[in-house]
């Protein structure tokens, strides 16, 4: 859209949007007030992406969109339109999980879980920019995840063997 030019939408009209997520190609009618992470659950039924807080401070939401993570209770559908999403579901291949996902249970990294996706996928993004972070840079890579259970220190280890396991 060109700056300055507005489309007004009236209620209860759609917009169609197409997007890649977990590798699979979905075309879908979304209101333009749809939030990125309604629509991850409730449209494709991608359920680990949790709602946390709706307002982007707990991380629980946190996808990768086109690689980055984001928090997408504060991302429209419709600004994904064409985008490639990476969820929760898309990390583990043929039923193994993935090296991070292996970290975080042999680590404890969890208790009751709801933050764990959110939790994985910035690690997911953390140590694709930065495959061998020290303390301090993993507290501060998970900076805007909260854990209300199990404090941060598990955490942490979790996401050093992580980057000790994908280096191999």
């Amino acid at each position: 859209m060109k700056r300055g030019v507005k489309v007004l939408i009236r209620p209860g009209e759609t917009q169609k949007i197409r997007v890649k997520v977990n590798g699979v190609w979905y075309e879908k009618e979304v209101e333009p007030r749809l939030l990125l992470v309604h629509f991850l659950r409730d449209y494709l039924g991608l359920t680990g992406t949790k709602i946390g807080c709706d307002t982007s401070t707990c991380g629980a939401c946190t996808v990768l969109l086109n690689g980055k993570a984001i928090k997408s209770c504060t991302y429209l559908a419709i600004q994904a339109d064409g985008a490639e999403i990476t969820t929760i579901e898309g990390l583990s291949k043929d039923s193994k999980l993935h090296p991070i996902q292996e970290a975080f249970k042999d680590n404890f990294a969890l208790q009751c879980g709801y933050c764990t996706a959110g939790m994985i996928m910035q690690t997911y993004f953390l140590l694709k920019e930065n495959p061998n972070p020290t303390e301090e840079e993993i507290r501060e890579g998970l900076h805007g995840n909260i854990c209300r259970c199990t404090g941060y220190q598990n955490i942490v280890k979790a996401v050093k063997d992580a980057s000790m396991r994908l280096r191999q």
